[in-house]
């Protein structure tokens, strides 16, 4: 039996129905001495409501509400009215929680899915995810460690998308303090951070030995490089990074109005861009190999676990001579992890026809405790029709041309002119070898460039470290003296 109870609600007992005098509430449910108690329905105008358990006239234990307005609903536990204790609380945009409630907040454990389906399982406090938590991202990133009011803080481990991890300290969802970073491309970092970049991080590449390195033909050479902070300190908390050897030598620079026709066809046939040097010239590439003795096997792969127990066995070697001569001891030449970085494109065809092991391209280094080593270094014969020492030939031919100057020529113009043009060429290339001597296939004496990049992929935090340059001399190749050979006679 239902009783209207808009005349008498408080002499009533059993179930009824009272519409408030507002007609905005309308109650359905069980009553006891006039009060709403038990199981009820509140019904609003606007169509939200509530149905569930009451208990002297207010919302009490167990029920479910529906807010029209927004289209929230919530199953779960009430107390004097609000959303308290645990429940289910799903919004119209596809947020859904499921956990502790206190007064109309979340606030305990709880399982949180937000609008983007990322997912968060943990502590909260006043609807902030805050205490220790793991939060899932829609991009793969995962982290688990400690929150302050919506903000990873404190310690926590970030296992990234891409593979790489951070496990550290945090503070305002950035990396704060000590930590240690395994980046995806093999970088390891560990040390201090600030607002999320390394506090002792590489920022340049420094090429050991001054601007400028001497070496001679035939002779095996090593190119010692140190990462340095942007102090000048030494990035020694830094191993992995990958860097890449190569050599170039200098473009000339001609002028349009007095360079004859068939050198200018010359530099429009250099297929590659020149690269812009410190030095305040542009070079072009120039082959460079690793010598080898015989069969070596170099490992392709530096798996992150690998390069941190050699980073912390500090197995980078002494400091060794710039120049180094004589035999060398059997086996890879070079320190670090090594990996192949193929051959590049100025040395296609370069090695056709022979064996590739003896003549390989150097080996991309990584750096452990801040620095890399590339050793048993040697410059490559040039490929086939080398443009570079053709358009050097061209311009000596030119050069030694007789100048037909008639008699009525002014010789102080014309000797200024030849003057200018034997000073390009001297500033392009230096060399005393007499023509006739020179081998097409043949390394030439003369001035080229070394230059290390930094090639880390993906780049470590999305910079590319720039590159370093040296002047490479290179000098004939040493001949022994009379007495040294009288000498080493005599010892036999």
């Amino acid at each position: 039996m239902c009783v209207n109870l808009s005349i008498y609600p408080h002499h009533h007992a059993g179930f009824g129905v009272y519409v408030y005098p507002n007609s905005f509430f309308r109650y359905e449910g069980e009553w006891t001495k006039g009060e709403k108690h038990g199981h009820g329905k509140l019904l609003m105008k606007d169509g939200s409501y509530y149905e569930g358990e009451f208990a002297r006239g207010e919302i009490e234990g167990n029920g479910s509400r529906f807010w029209a307005k927004t289209g929230v609903s919530y199953s779960g536990q009430f107390s004097g009215g609000e959303l308290h204790g645990y429940g289910v609380m799903q919004k119209g945009n596809g947020e859904r929680y499921e956990g502790e409630f206190s007064y109309g907040l979340r606030d305990g454990n709880g399982f949180l899915v937000d609008k983007d389906e990322q997912t968060y399982e943990g502590s909260f406090h006043q609807n902030k995810r805050h205490g220790e938590g793991q939060m899932h991202y829609r991009n793969g990133d995962q982290y688990e460690g400690g929150w302050l009011l919506d903000q990873q803080q404190g310690h926590g481990v970030m296992r990234f998308g891409d593979g790489s991890v951070y496990e550290g300290q945090w503070r305002n969802n950035l990396f704060n303090g000590q930590g240690t970073m395994i980046h995806c491309s093999g970088i390891i970092y560990e040390g201090v951070w600030t607002n999320g970049r390394p506090l002792g991080g590489a920022s340049k590449v420094v090429i050991e030995g001054g601007d400028v390195l001497e070496v001679f033909q035939e002779t095996p050479f090593c190119v010692e490089v140190q990462l340095q902070t942007e102090v000048g300190e030494k990035a020694t908390g830094e191993n992995g990074r990958v860097l890449q050897i190569s050599t170039a030598i200098r473009l000339c620079g001609l002028s349009l109005s007095t360079t004859p026709a068939s050198l200018l066809k010359m530099m429009e046939d250099i297929k590659e861009t020149p690269i812009p040097t410190p030095f305040g010239f542009q070079v072009v590439s120039y082959p460079l190999m690793e010598r080898a003795f015989g069969s070596q096997v170099i490992d392709t792969a530096a798996p992150l676990a690998v390069a941190a127990v050699a980073a912390k066995s500090g197995s980078a070697q002494a400091d060794s001579p710039l120049l180094l001569e004589g035999e060398w001891e059997s086996g890879s030449g070079s320190d670090g992890l090594p990996l192949m970085g193929g051959t590049p494109s100025y040395l296609d065809g370069l090695f056709a026809g022979q064996e590739e092991d003896s003549t390989p391209p150097p080996a991309n280094q990584r750096v452990l405790e801040g620095q890399a080593k590339f050793q048993n270094l040697l410059l490559a014969p040039p490929p086939h029709d080398f443009i570079p020492y053709q358009l050097m030939d061209e311009l000596k031919r030119n050069i030694k041309k007789p100048s037909n100057r008639a008699p009525t020529d002014r010789p102080g113009l014309s000797q200024e002119k030849n003057s200018e043009r034997r000073s390009s060429t001297g500033s392009c290339f230096t060399s005393n070898i007499k023509k006739s001597s020179i081998d097409s296939r043949s390394v030439r004496p003369g001035e080229y460039v070394i230059m290390v990049k930094d090639v880390t992929n993906p780049p470590f935090q999305g910079q590319t470290l720039p590159p370093a340059f040296a002047l490479l001399r290179l000098f004939p190749a040493k001949t022994k003296s009379k007495n040294s050979q009288t000498d080493k006679t005599k010892s036999k």
